[in-house]
């Protein structure tokens, strides 16, 4: 009876490897609920199998098993989240089909907090240069919206529902002007995109619109 390659990913790495370049059609072999020999090597920790199967057997890194999971969602240790991040460079933004990224699950799970630290830092590039993104549903339309952000701060949407944003605004002043915007011919040229960016932003710091305020005249 031949060896289980699975067994073998596990157990005994190095004896994976002669057998694997023996049969090379093994190297993407998945189970019946989609568990591959890349989710072994990653969960098992076999570093060297890991690169082997995606450098040298050509796996595709963002193999998935049956709950649309990649390899990274089963990893245990920071060094193997690292090599499949950052050497082999699978997406840290894949959703299983539960909708949760690899680093939400891990961290909603508890055990490698470590490992849920390390994604976290991977997931915020844009803070790292001082800039968020945030995403605007206005009228149907979604738009990305880069926003500049202080030194030492950061800004988080993710917890917000996109289509609640524009009415979770404090000032109707703000909420009146992105409908009014959201309306305009052109909304989605660079010029749209200018003006919502300005006014997310004025939202934000509130600095631009309290100068309005100041020189409206009054109504008796």
């Amino acid at each position: 009876m031949p060896p289980n390659p699975f067994l073998l990913a596990a157990d005994n790495p190095a004896a994976l490897l002669p057998l694997l370049r023996e049969n090379p059609s093994l190297a993407s072999q998945q189970d019946a609920h989609g568990y591959s020999l890349l989710h072994a090597a990653a969960s098992y920790n076999h570093l060297d199998l890991l690169r082997a199967l995606v450098n040298e057997f050509h796996v595709p890194v963002d193999l998935r098993d049956e709950d649309a999971e990649t390899a990274l969602f089963v990893v245990e240790t920071v060094d193997a989240a690292r090599i499949l991040v950052e050497e082999l460079g699978l997406d840290i933004s894949i959703v299983g089909e539960e909708g949760q990224t690899a680093r939400q699950k891990i961290e909603e799970e508890g055990d490698y907090p470590d490992v849920a630290g390390y994604l976290a830092t991977k997931e915020a590039p844009a803070q790292a240069n001082g800039t968020n993104s945030l995403q605007c549903t206005v009228n149907g339309h979604t738009e990305s919206v880069a926003l500049p952000v202080p030194p030492g701060l950061s800004v988080n949407f993710d917890a917000m529902p996109e289509e609640d944003i524009a009415a979770a605004l404090p000032d109707p002043e703000i909420r009146r002007r992105i409908e009014e915007l959201a309306a305009r011919e052109d909304f989605h040229t660079a010029a749209g995109q200018e003006a919502l960016r300005r006014l997310v932003v004025e939202a934000i710091s509130g600095e631009e619109l309290a100068e309005e305020r100041n020189v409206r005249p009054r109504e008796d």
